[in-house]
């Protein structure tokens, strides 16, 4: 993402996200949806960042 203003409350390391901020790991977004996949979430990896988008 070109000239990315990241938000330093939204820390992320998804570069592969369009929201990513490059280097710095952060997001450009002002807010994210977490949601999950699971009907009861009891790990880390059963949670999803439901904002994300391919860069492309």
């Amino acid at each position: 993402m070109m000239n990315c203003k990241a938000n330093k409350s939204i820390e992320c390391t998804v570069q592969q996200c369009a929201n990513h901020c490059g280097s710095s790991n952060y997001c450009s977004l002002d807010c994210v949806h977490i949601g999950t996949h699971e009907a009861n979430p009891t790990q880390d990896k059963c949670v999803d960042c439901k904002s994300f988008m391919l860069k492309g």
